[in-house]
């Protein structure tokens, strides 16, 4: 690896890349594992943007050594930019090289999950453990930062320490996305997911541990590792992360029981954050950011805001189309063979319409597209004022273990 560090004026001239280019607040999809796949992205950013996408979280061990259908999770489209891929792990070579990969992709920017809750993951030393290990966080960042800054300056896969074989793997996907094997060279922001501490909250001392490595974005969960996805995210604390970082380079994005657009100006305007992302509030929901603009003015005016007018709402014709071309998305971008993990979004997607726990039953077991397709068209078969119907649906009861940071 190499290790002769850019210097500290650089890093603040590249650090912050794209990140200063989006407007504020920053309403973004925040990254959760087996969820913010390519096909959920994908709907996502075709029902209205968010101003930040992430990929789900990905081993560096498996991005540079892996099966080569682990780098899967690497699999995006040019509709979905700025999209940045997450990576976890706890070896700073291995941090090194995966950033390479990361840049020769053509990602907008690579973010360190350091809040992941998993015990497989938490238990390796890695995700939401680094909390209990800065130095070791400390010098994850520098070795994916000098991976960033060596791509930039010419560095080959090859040459950084890959196989020639995984080299050609990821040429052939960029070929794919966009028809060139290699993006321009550039440097790429670095950024850090994590929790409010590990078993208790110490956001001022972890807070102030990463703003040493001044990454152009630090996002926040309000729980700590101990907490999982347990009681309610402390806002207060994200806060206290805020001030903290209000003054440096380092932009604080707050995440955590982010429902309705409501919320996000609530929470802009309570914690000062410079953003949200959302998570489970998405979930059945891809046309959630349509109206993010109006939030975004939203919580800049302080303007008293009506009850609901920030959330979109759609017919039931139109949520059962969306959903039948998200199951279509998934075929094709994740093979028919894998189908049973869309799953879960199709059981999202049935809620607040009369008879959508039958549907849901139904849904969970569906095999195909077309499936989904005759599911729908029987659906609306038996009811047959169900297409025209205008609903404002509520949010479902989700399971507590979907987010990774």
């Amino acid at each position: 690896m190499v290790t002769n560090h850019a210097s500290r004026d650089t890093l603040h001239e590249t650090a912050a890349g794209f990140w200063q280019t989006l407007p504020q607040p920053i309403i973004g999809l925040s990254p959760m594992d087996g969820v913010t796949d390519a096909a959920f992205r994908l709907t996502v950013a075709r029902q209205g943007p968010p101003d930040i996408t992430f990929t789900e979280f990905t081993s560096v061990g498996d991005v540079c050594r892996g099966p080569e259908h682990l780098l899967s999770t690497f699999t995006y489209s040019e509709e979905e930019r700025p999209v940045v891929a997450q990576l976890y792990g706890k070896h700073p070579d291995l941090f090194y090289l995966a950033a390479h990969v990361v840049c020769e992709l053509g990602f907008d920017g690579l973010d360190i999950n350091m809040g992941c809750p998993s015990k497989n993951v938490a238990s390796s030393g890695s995700g939401a453990a680094l909390i209990k290990t800065p130095d070791l966080a400390h010098a994850i960042m520098r070795a994916a930062r000098q991976g960033i800054l060596d791509w930039a300056n010419g560095h080959t896969l090859t040459q950084a320490g890959l196989k020639a074989s995984r080299a050609d793997l990821i040429r052939a996907m960029n070929v794919k996305r966009h028809g060139q094997p290699s993006p321009p060279r550039r440097v790429i922001p670095l950024s850090v997911k994590t929790r409010l501490g590990y078993d208790s909250v110490v956001v001022e001392n972890w807070i102030g541990h990463l703003l040493e490595e001044q990454p152009a974005v630090i996002s926040v969960h309000g729980r700590t590792l101990q907490q999982m996805y347990r009681g309610e995210a402390d806002w207060q604390a994200i806060e206290r992360a805020a001030t903290i970082v209000r003054g440096t380079p380092t932009l604080l994005l707050g995440n955590g029981d982010v429902q309705s657009m409501d919320d996000v100006v609530r929470r802009v305007r309570e914690s000062k954050v410079h953003g949200v992302l959302v998570g489970r509030g998405a979930l059945g929901s891809p046309w959630f950011f349509r109206k993010k603009e109006l939030a975004r003015q939203a919580a800049r005016d302080g303007a008293p805001i009506i009850a609901g007018s920030l959330d979109e709402t759609l017919s039931l014709a139109d949520r059962f189309r969306v959903m039948v071309e998200h199951a279509r998305l998934f075929e094709g971008i994740d093979r028919a063979a894998r189908f049973p993990h869309i799953r879960k979004h199709l059981g999202w997607y049935c809620k607040g319409f009369p008879h959508a726990a039958a549907m849901r039953a139904r849904m969970v077991r569906a095999s195909s597209s077309a499936d989904v397709e005759r599911i729908v068209a029987e659906h609306l078969a038996s009811d047959p004022l169900a297409g025209a119907a205008s609903a404002a649906m509520s949010s479902p009861a989700l399971p507590t273990s979907l987010s990774c940071a």
